[in-house]
């Protein structure tokens, strides 16, 4: 893209009113055009290759796919779409677990409107960003933290909150069998052998890998 091309934008995010917010703040301004919109991970990659966006703007948080797992999917198919995410989060596990998907930029949802443009600006134009929030939590604490997936840490949290296999499987609309599948990488993310010891370390842990 060239510095003065308009930025075809697509937005994911499974919040209407959030998705309404970010075309009121976005679609004015002459560099940027959204080119479509999405309620899912799912919806956006059925929609993307007919709207054919520069960058998809996209919410970690959604349910069933995530948007670092939906950065991930558009790295692999459509290599040429660049990501930024929008997050509530700022923990440095969810922003290199963005980056390492192939997500170009990080912004926090309660920045400033101008922000995020500077984010769209600097992705398009072949850069990286995150918010300095972002950047400050991600740089300030050099001891070494497992990095899990914000499926991981939903899953963790909600052991730690004393929910068993059934009822997270239940809340989060996946099979018994997959929750088990995400424990046993839990275990190996994090060291832990037995179910005991896992639960142990959720309990400990659960403030600070919830995702709420």
């Amino acid at each position: 893209m060239t510095s003065n091309a308009v930025v075809r934008l697509f937005l994911v995010d499974d919040h209407p009113l959030v998705r309404d917010g970010l075309r009121a703040r976005l679609d004015p301004l002459p560099g940027i055009q959204i080119v479509g919109e999405a309620g899912s991970a799912a919806e956006a990659l059925a929609a993307i290759p007919a709207a054919q966006p520069h960058l998809v703007l996209a919410d970690v948080g959604m349910k069933d796919m995530n948007g670092i797992e939906l950065a991930a999917a558009l790295h692999a198919r459509h290599g040429e779409v660049r990501v930024v995410m929008l997050s509530m989060y700022d923990n440095p596990e969810y922003v290199q677990q963005a980056l390492q998907a192939g997500a170009r930029g990080y912004v926090l949802k309660d920045a400033p409107a101008q922000e995020i443009v500077a984010a769209i600006e600097a992705v398009a134009a072949g850069g990286t960003f995150l918010s300095p929030a972002v950047s400050q939590r991600l740089f300030r604490n050099q001891a070494p933290r497992p990095l899990l997936t914000p499926r991981e840490s939903e899953i963790l949290s909600a052991l730690g909150r004393g929910e068993s296999s059934k009822q997270i499987a239940r809340t989060l609309g996946l099979s018994v069998r997959t929750i088990e599948a995400h424990r046993q990488s839990i275990k190996r993310r994090l060291g832990i052998e037995g179910q005991a010891e896992l639960i142990k370390y959720a309990v400990e842990h659960a403030r600070r890998f919830s995702v709420d």
